[in-house]
């Protein structure tokens, strides 16, 4: 598993490459890309701020990470999280699972994803012209994580 969190922006299309380079095991490579949008529920975003706690976030992804990896048949998960200021367009997180099938990819990232909106500890602050405002999980991200717990 690699597991990183950065401040630096990154091109998930050239980490997908890299993370499937020489996997001749691997038949299937699934990602997720999650972006920062300009408007949220009709507000402008100017930027979106991600604060972690350093050292502790990262064990907790990885954490995270190992319990999808048990139960999915996965050769290797990749996950890229970005803290600090990310402004519209740029990436967020990547997601990257890969298998010998496409369905355990799939299922991995979908979970994985779903852990990482309600279980990773990082806090996030939406900025636009009216102001700032942190970010709670939604209801229906609640919902994805439980539903989560009995995919397989």
């Amino acid at each position: 598993m690699d597991i990183r969190i950065t401040a630096q922006s990154f091109d998930p299309s050239a980490e997908c490459a890299a993370f499937m380079a020489g996997r001749a095991d691997a038949g299937a490579l699934v990602s997720f890309v999650g972006t920062c949008r300009n408007e949220t529920a009709g507000r402008a975003v100017t930027r979106l701020t991600i604060d972690h706690y350093d050292g502790f976030t990262q064990k907790e992804i990885a954490r995270l990470a190992g319990e999808v990896a048990e139960r999915f048949a996965v050769a290797d998960l990749l996950v890229i999280h970005r803290v600090g200021p990310i402004e519209p367009g740029e990436a967020i997180v990547l997601v990257a699972g890969l298998s010998t099938h496409r369905a355990d990819a799939f299922e991995a990232v979908k979970v994985l994803m779903d852990y990482l909106k309600t279980d990773a500890p990082l806090w996030k602050k939406e900025t636009g012209p009216d102001g700032a405002r942190w970010i709670e999980p939604r209801a229906e991200d609640h919902a994805r994580r439980a539903a989560a717990e009995t995919s397989t």
